[in-house]
This record gives structure tokens, sequence and C-alpha cells, in this order.
């Protein structure tokens, strides 16, 4: 007689799993599948009706059979709890993508006049000519890089400019690249349970359209890689689950991509960092066992331009440079010779928040072995950061409750920033580097002008800690903004704001805001005209002393909520029935994450990207 196997346990929540455990009662079930559904939600907007285009259910795995259960946690609880993240996101095409027809005017203002310029051949060409988007809420930006004049022209260094040691290896076929040394499929590691590729996953390449995106996702111990463009797009490609350890943050490589090779990078909750070249199913775990760092992995994401290095945040408050070939090796600070910038030593009477303590330089010659480089900021955890679009400076947010405006390739401290109340929790620069966007444990997002210094307005319109924030650069153009957020409250908020329409309360109109130094991070460094000491922003004080030498105070004060102008949301919407952690945009939609696995895609009004925020294109500037 024939028997049926049972379905596959399905555990809906983990603190289902914790109560039946506590109970004693049978576990309840997982459903190993990703659930594709297609539910009926929308929203209106100035521009039009969004409409739930679909819903993707991420499978998530249960807790490891060898993983004590918490059982009856106390939500009030002082104790250090084991780091977990939301469910995270990137979005790959192998294919360079047009960029919004704002970028190409935005990219025009962008480039550097000459004599501002640092080095004469500051221009340099990457590979990486394309629209990115990522599952941090990093702001889809431009990072392809071309020479003075052209439309898409930064200017900046590569990062260990100067240091041979750094150098990638080449080969003579330009295509070729190192693979891991490992094979996950036939590891016998106890840092990986389970590697599942699918069964067609040769026929599903080949078959795959050219410009189709790839979607790659962290959730509690799993890490899925999935095609959006293939009509069975619920079905993973390669599903990986590991031991104990959570993956907390990853990111794609832009630069090294291709239809043979992707290299990926994970950070998790031990510390620990796995390097995968998803192609080959190879990889490499670094910081093994924390030897470099052994505080959990907050965000990790790859230099840009670079082709090995990366940049991971630790919990400890420390940023680490990190190459991808390079073995690990203990890390004494005391081995270190301290590294002097521009002949420059600290500022005695500095304060320890103003600067950044730079522990190992990239400019070291010690470079045989990981760590590349170490940055303390503080002793609190850093709980994301950012690239500029020019790819000179880092937004770092940290549970200090500060904004920390790094130039990276200098290792240098230019701005320092205070939250209103509690922590932040994320960063985003607008498509042109004039604004950062934080969100914090205040509910708020605050819009800050780097060049100025200035905290432009703040926007109230979540009603819990805003988890993610980003930019919508088919909506934005030289003078008016789209973003949007969302957190812990479930809400998906839109925003619009042009710096000339801000009403400031009247208590404070008669203050005026003064420019800063070229040493300020902003793609447009240009001199203002007429600064005097009488002109200073709040919270900053300038002294002249040798000429033209000026020194400012960078720690920008908080300013009060009386004197700063109030933003409303143009859209404020329950999204999901659980805490959101992440958002997106792209051509065709709005994207989001919530908590638990659920990825939703809200298709755009059809003619919404006519006319962005009002404005219209000229058609000359879109070629």
């Amino acid at each position: 007689m024939f028997s049926v196997l049972p379905p596959p346990p399905r555990y809906p929540t983990q603190a289902a799993y914790n109560a039946a455990v506590a109970a004693g009662h049978t576990a309840p079930m997982i459903e190993t599948n990703n659930i594709l559904t297609t539910p009926e939600d929308q929203f209106l907007v100035g521009e039009g009706t969004y409409v739930l285009k679909e819903d993707l259910l991420l499978a998530t795995p249960p807790p490891h059979p060898s993983e004590a259960p918490v059982i009856n946690p106390n939500p009030l609880a002082t104790n250090p709890q084991p780091a977990t993240s939301c469910t995270k996101v990137s979005l790959l095409s192998l294919e360079a993508r047009q960029p919004p027809p704002a970028f190409y005017r935005l990219a025009a203002t962008a480039a550097l006049h000459g004599s501002i310029a640092e080095h004469p051949n500051e221009w340099r060409l990457s590979s990486d000519a394309k629209m990115s988007s990522d599952g941090e809420g990093r702001a889809t930006s431009m990072s392809d890089v071309g020479g003075p004049g052209s439309a898409t022209a930064v200017s900046a260094p590569a990062f260990g400019n100067g240091n041979a040691l750094l150098a990638p290896e080449r080969f003579k076929d330009p295509n070729k690249r190192r693979k891991p040394k490992n094979n996950m499929t036939k590891s016998n590691s106890s840092f990986i349970s389970r590697v599942i590729i699918n069964e067609t996953f040769s026929k599903k390449m080949a078959d795959r359209a050219s410009d189709g995106v790839f979607l790659f996702a962290n959730i509690n111990r799993a890490f899925q890689w999935l095609d959006l463009s293939s009509p069975t797009k619920a079905e993973y490609l390669t599903k990986i689950l590991f031991t104990k350890a959570h993956c907390l943050s990853h990111d794609v490589n832009h630069v090294t991509k291709s239809a043979s090779h992707l290299d990926i990078i994970m950070g998790f909750s031990t510390g620990e960092i796995i390097w995968w070249e998803a192609m080959s199913q190879r990889y490499t775990r670094l910081n093994k066992n924390g030897v470099t760092n052994k505080t959990p992995v907050s965000q990790i994401r790859w230099i840009p331009g670079a082709e090995n290095l990366f940049l991971a945040a630790h919990m400890d408050g420390t940023l680490v440079v990190y190459d991808k070939e390079k073995e690990d090796a203990v890390f004494n600070p005391d081995d270190e010779e301290e590294v002097q910038q521009n002949g420059e030593s600290t500022p005695p009477d500095s304060k320890p928040a103003e600067r950044i303590s730079v522990l190992k330089s990239v400019h070291s010659k010690n470079q045989k072995t990981n760590p590349v480089a170490i940055w303390k900021l503080s002793n609190q955890r850093i709980n994301a950061f950012n690239f500029s679009p020019d790819n000179r400076h880092l937004a770092v947010v940290s549970e200090d409750g500060t904004m920390r405006i790094i130039d990276y390739l200098k290792e240098e401290l230019v701005g320092l920033y205070n939250a209103y109340y509690g922590g932040f929790t994320c960063v985003c620069w607008s498509p042109d580097g004039k604004y950062v966007l934080t969100g914090g444990q205040d509910d708020l997002i605050s819009i800050w002008c780097p060049q100025e210094m200035t905290l432009i307005a703040r926007c109230q319109g979540h009603q819990s800690w805003v988890t993610s924030v980003a930019f919508d650069p088919w909506r934005c153009d030289e003078k008016n903004y789209r973003f949007g957020s969302v957190g812990e409250d479930c809400r998906l908020c839109l925003w619009d704001f042009n710096v000339g329409m801000l009403h400031k309360p009247k208590i404070s109109s008669h203050r005026q805001r003064g420019s800063v130094s070229s040493r300020v991070p902003t793609l447009h460094r240009a001199e203002t005209q007429g600064t005097s000491p009488g002109r200073i922003r709040p919270g900053s004080t300038i002294s002249f002393a040798d000429g033209d030498d000026a020194k400012t105070n960078i720690n920008y004060a908080v300013e009060p909520r009386s004197n700063v102008a109030i933003l409303p949301p143009v859209l404020s919407k329950i999204a999901d029935k659980d805490p959101l952690g992440w958002i997106t945009f792209t051509e065709e939609s709005i994207m989001t994450s919530c908590k638990i696995g659920h990825i939703r895609t809200w298709s755009r009004p059809s003619d919404s990207l006519a006319q962005p925020n009002n404005a219209t294109l000229d058609p000359q500037d879109a070629m």
C-alpha cells in the first residue's frame, strides 16, 4: 500500500515557534516554497494611482535544531538580544539600464571646475555604468564615471589610490575573475546548514532575458537568489541556509558583474563575512570566528569602483575595510604605525566625537592580510552608512544619535550632525549629492544640506521608528525632490520637497545660513561670494587665521523644533501588516519589504514619468 509523505513543516513566525515549544505542543509548520500572490490594493498620489502588482512571500526558515528557542521573551528586558534584521533586498540587472532623464541634467552640474579638482588626473573611467539599487535604503544612484564634460561626470580618485599593495590582480583575459576557494554545495562547514540549487538552474540561466532583473534577499538565517524576469519568479535559483548565524546585510558588486560572474558579500550576526560567487557556487569566509572584529555586521557595502574592497560596519562602532582575496590575520593596533594625513596631526583640543580614530590606514604598508583599514567612530553601534554619488564621501548614522560625514578617501571627518532624539537608523544621499536624508528613533526624517551644514526640514508622518529612506530619481529634478520612507509602523510615506517652498517658523526667519569651505562634502564645491564672519550658520563657528585658511566647528548642534520647517507627507499609507524595513524605486514601480518576508511591488501610474514633479523636461536635455 502506498503512503503519501506529510507536508513540510511550517513556522509562520519565530514567536509562534517559541510559543509552541514552550507549551509543549507540536510546533507549527513551515512552508519551504516562496508564495506569489496578487492582492488588491492601491494608493493615490498627485501623479496618479499606484496599484499593488504582486506580493512575494519568501519562505522563512525555522530556527536551527541546535539553536535553543527563546522561551517567553521579556520585551522590557535590558540584556543584549541576538542581532536580527528585516528582510533586505538587492536588485541587479546584468545590462546597463537607461538612467532617469533628470540624471542627465543633474550629472551635467556635478562636474567640478578644473581649478577645484584636487588632482589634474582625477577623472577615472569605471565599467560600472548603470543604475543600481540595493537592500539597505541606498538611493538608486549613478555610479558610472566619465571624463570632464561628459553627461555622467563625477570626480573622485580611487579609494587607496597610490598604495600599490591594494591594486587588484590583473589577468590577460579582462573577463577572467578570481573565484572563492571553497565549493559551497560540497562544504562540510558547520557555518552552512544547507544549500539548495534549483534543479533547472542551467536551463533557467540559458533561457532568461538578458535585460532581466535578479533579486537577492537575506531573511533570518537564509539567503535567496531569484530571477524576477522568470515566469516562475517565486522559485529561487539558489537558497542558502546557515546554521545559527543570521545574515543581516549583503551587497552585489556592480563592477565585476557579468553573465558568468557575480560577487556577493554577506555580513552576519556573528561578525563573520562570506564572499560568495553565485555562478560557480563558491565561497570564502572572512573575519572567521571574529579574528578582526567579533561584533555583528550591521551593514556591508562594496566600495564604489572597487573590485576587491568592501566596507563593513560592526556594531561596536567600527568601520572595517576588507579585501575579498586576502587572508585574515589578528590585528594589533600597537603594531600599526600612525599615518598622518597632509602632514597634520589631530588637533589636541578636538573632542573624541569630532574625529575618527584611524586604527589602521588604507595607506598603511602592511597590506598583506585583512583588515585593509579600521576606523573607530564611537562606542555605540553603527546602524547604516551610504556612499555619496560623487564616490568621495560617506554618511554614517549611529545609535548614539549622530550622523557623520566622512571624506573616506582622506579618512577624515568633515561633519557631525545630531538627532533631535534617540539614534539614527537609516541614511541616503540625494541623486545630485546636495542633500542627505536620515530616519531615526524620533519617528522623524531629517533633510540635511552638508554644503551649508544646515538642517533643511524635519519630516513628520511616521508613528514609529523610520527604518529605510530612498530618493525616487525618476521624480527628481534640479529643484524638486521625491523620496519615500518606511517604518516599524507598517507605513509607506512619500514626500515632495522644494527648498524654495519650505517655510521656516517666523521666530527663526531672521537667521541666515552661511557658506562653508570647499572641504564640506558636496558635488558643488564652488565658493559662495560675500561670506563673512557675521553670516554663521546655527551651531557653528568660523575663525580665520593665516589669510584665507578657515577652521570650522564641524559639530552641528541640535536645532529646536521651533526653528525648523516641518514637512508633511504627500502620502501616508499602511502598506503591510508587519513592520517594513526596505524601500526602493525602479522605473516601473515602488518596492517594499517587511519583517517576515513579504516583498511588495507597487506599479507606477502609466504616465507618471512624463513630467516629474510637474517640471517640464526639455527633450534635448534627456538625450
